[in-house]
């Protein structure tokens, strides 16, 4: 039985932004000479926790932010120190999303637990199937000027009246309640993201000090909840209880398939269908099923999921008869997906 499950989404995204630091994210694809837009893993994952947190209506574990202050007088500063995790996996997002706790100055050991995802950032599927474009946006109040307060400073920081503020618009065409944003991004197009599952660690916790991924007050705590006594390829552990790993898989294996940026790192919302998902214990094989065809003597690609290939499960929804061609897509494909990672993970996990 492999101890992996990888999972590949295609999905669709239509004039949207990923992320709003510095508008839409890009890299440069060196071979194609185009720059393409993507969210990063770190952004998936967020997304994916979120969503299942949310199925499983539980809070994330909360986090202990550290700020430092420098200096001494008018010269005080504040600077940003390390974030402080509990480390209890009993929080379901601590168990699926790891963690680690490492304060500065070294009189403390470093707690840390490597998650079993792995989680790539959502790219195009070829270069030619997405893209970004830019478009100029503005700020506008200047439907209600009088309700919308106008205030301009001098270089000194003092505020002008509004007389002055009139003499220096005389003969100026331009509005203060309008401010105007250019070359905002949009990303549209076909992406893929991939997810490794290392189904040994998914519902199990080291119970190695020399290495520790908890500390002993948290081990006990967690045998008195019901947490048991194993051995995994790694060691000693602890596994979760049975109705815990239940209730956590339903979650994950809609998280990994439902998920969407609808946090505060996107903007100008799109539904991001999902198209299609291959599920195999095979990573090469997943590439193989959701690719892209490049098309000869022409910058055209054409998007292909292969239902053939034998050890992948394929799961092709309605969405994507207007992308792809010659496959059998099913309403409820997403619900089947779903049950096949369900199915998949508690094969394996029945075993502890």
């Amino acid at each position: 039985m492999s101890s992996f499950i990888y999972l590949r989404g295609l999905k669709h995204a239509d004039f949207t932004v990923f992320g709003v630091e510095n508008g839409q994210k890009t890299f440069f694809d060196s071979q194609f000479g185009k720059s393409l837009p993507y969210s990063s893993g770190q952004q998936v994952k967020r997304s994916i926790m979120d969503s299942f947190t949310d199925s499983l209506g539980t809070q994330p574990a909360p986090i202990t932010f550290i700020s430092d202050v420098k200096g001494k007088g008018s010269k005080m500063e504040l600077s940003e120190g390390e974030p402080l995790s509990l480390c209890d996996p009993d929080y379901p997002d601590q168990l699926i999303g790891g963690y680690m706790k490492a304060e500065s100055g070294g009189t403390s050991r470093t707690i840390k637990r490597r998650s079993p995802l792995s989680i790539s950032a959502m790219r195009p599927l070829h270069p030619y199937l997405a893209t970004t474009n830019k478009e100029n946006i503005t700020f506008d109040r200047s439907d209600r000027p009088d309700l919308h307060k106008v205030i301009v400073r001098r270089s000194d920081g003092s505020q002008m009246s509004d007389d002055e503020v009139e003499d220096l618009l005389s003969g100026v065409n331009r509005s203060l309640h309008r401010k105007w944003i250019p070359d905002n991004k949009r990303a549209g197009g076909l992406f893929v993201y991939d997810v490794a599952i290392d189904l040994r660690r998914l519902f199990t916790v080291s119970t190695n000090q020399f290495e520790p991924e908890m500390t002993p007050t948290i081990i006990k705590g967690l045998r008195e909840k019901g947490w048991t006594d194993g051995e995994a390829i790694f060691g000693k552990c602890l596994v979760a209880p049975p109705d815990k790993r239940q209730e956590m898989t339903k979650a994950l294996a809609h998280a990994l398939i439902n998920w969407q940026i609808t946090s505060n790192q996107s903007r100008t919302f799109s539904l991001m269908e999902t198209l299609a998902v291959v599920i195999s214990d095979n990573a090469n094989k997943i590439a193989s099923s959701i690719r892209a065809s490049l098309k000869e003597d022409s910058e055209r690609a054409e998007p292909i999921v292969d239902e053939s290939i034998p050890g992948v499960d394929a799961f092709i929804t309605p969405a994507s008869s207007g992308y792809l061609r010659d496959v059998v897509a099913s309403i409820d494909a997403l619900d089947k997906a779903k049950a096949e990672l369900v199915k998949r993970i508690e094969t394996y996990s029945s075993k502890y």
